[in-house]
């Protein structure tokens, strides 16, 4: 196994850790704070997650030999942001994340529920996630408005590095939002001394509660995300690169380890796409064979950078939060601008997504229950009205 290890893997393994941590840890620690997570449950979350989808990626490619790349459900956590504290607090939505783990092993040792999931008409549930994530995605223009100096060089960072290296422009905004903190908010004094005490991982024990509102506003819709938006197209994308691993036992095993990461505040955990992409792609190693150490890797370097997470997140809990927001809404551009096309794409189903994107964005929720579940519900109705309405032209 030491033999197929290569320059080639070690460096984009590192690459991959480096963009699928700075990316989008701010949507992640947002979400988990909306939701009702303390600074320092956040941390813990964050860590967890991180720690889990590292371990997972170290079993899961040593144990097959294929690349295959874990990430922290971005969309779920951009789910999170947009639906609110439900009643119950932070406990209730740890509860709502153990089902969700326990929803993702079911999809993947049973079968028919697996079928199920995907049989979700794709048009909708990207419309549902263009809901979810559009109200983040508004929030660099909602950060120039607060204040221009702060707002505009994050996001001229990620434009112009953007424009000749797509792939660094999160990291790019990312360090962006440092300078920004470190020349241009005024720091408490103190604060930078608490960042060194931070240096060792935080770790919350939250017990999770049952409640129906967690249940249909929070683990549903989590695990639809979740399914929909990374599982499936994270095997896509290793069957585009000529891969083809078994769907079901991937899915069984990072619902698994989403169950490590919740007592520790971590929503969950799933395969990954664009990184996924990174690690099976020819720039991790000429040999397709030999390019399941990137994702070897970049696990171990997602464990080391969630056993940091306590100082990363010390450090951006001192500036505003809309400037994290931004940084969260830039990493989500273009996960909007795909969910949208992807939803909008055929002519047949367009006003049902239609309707699903505008209920899941109104963000009302109805009986404790958030717009996004409703979405789907009303998306599926139109759908299904259509098309009864096209078999009896017939």
């Amino acid at each position: 196994m030491l033999k197929d290890l290569s320059v080639q893997s070690l460096f984009m393994g590192c690459l991959t850790a480096f963009v699928g941590f700075a990316s989008s840890f701010a949507v992640v620690f947002h979400g988990l704070q909306v939701v009702g997570a303390s600074d320092a449950q956040a941390a813990s979350g964050l860590m967890a997650l991180s720690v889990a989808m590292g371990l997972c990626a170290i079993v899961l490619s040593t144990v097959t030999r294929l690349p295959i790349s874990i990430a922290w459900s971005t969309p779920g956590a951009a789910l999170l942001a947009s639906g609110g504290a439900i009643e119950g607090g932070f406990s209730a939505a740890v509860g709502a994340f153990l089902i969700c783990g326990i929803l993702i092993v079911i999809a993947g040792l049973f079968r028919p529920f697996g079928r199920a999931v995907a049989s979700i008409p794709a048009p909708l549930a990207n419309a549902m996630l263009a809901g979810v994530l559009i109200g983040l995605c508004f929030a660099p223009v909602r950060a120039i408005a607060f204040n221009p100096a702060f707002g505009l060089p994050i996001i001229l960072a990620w434009i112009v590095v953007g424009s000749f290296k797509r792939l660094w422009a999160v990291p790019a905004a990312l360090a962006a939002f440092a300078l920004v903190l470190a020349f241009g908010v005024k720091i408490p004094d103190g604060a930078l001394g608490s960042i060194e005490h931070s240096l060792l991982p935080t770790v919350e024990f939250v017990k999770p509660v049952f409640t129906l509102a967690g249940i249909v506003s929070i683990a549903l819709p989590l695990f639809i995300v979740t399914m929909a938006s990374q599982n499936i197209p994270g095997i896509v994308v290793l069957k585009v690169h000529h891969y083809d691993p078994n769907p079901g036992p991937l899915f069984a095993v990072t619902g698994v380890f989403s169950l490590l990461a919740v007592p520790f505040g971590g929503h969950a955990v799933n395969l990954a796409a664009i990184t996924a992409a990174m690690c099976a792609g020819q720039d991790a190693h000429a040999d397709p064979k030999r390019r399941y150490w990137a994702a070897i890797i970049a696990g171990v370097g997602y464990v080391i950078l969630g056993l940091l997470a306590s100082a990363v997140t010390a450090f951006v809990a001192l500036a505003p939060p809309i400037l994290i927001e931004a940084v969260a809404g830039l990493a989500l551009v273009g996960a909007l601008s795909n969910s949208a096309l992807n939803a909008f794409q055929q002519p047949d189903s367009r006003e049902a997504a239609a309707i699903t994107f505008l209920v899941t964005a109104s963000g009302v929720s109805f009986g404790g229950i958030s717009g996004a579940f409703w979405g789907l519900v009303a998306g599926g109705l139109m759908m299904a009205l259509s098309r009864g309405v096209q078999m009896l032209k017939k």
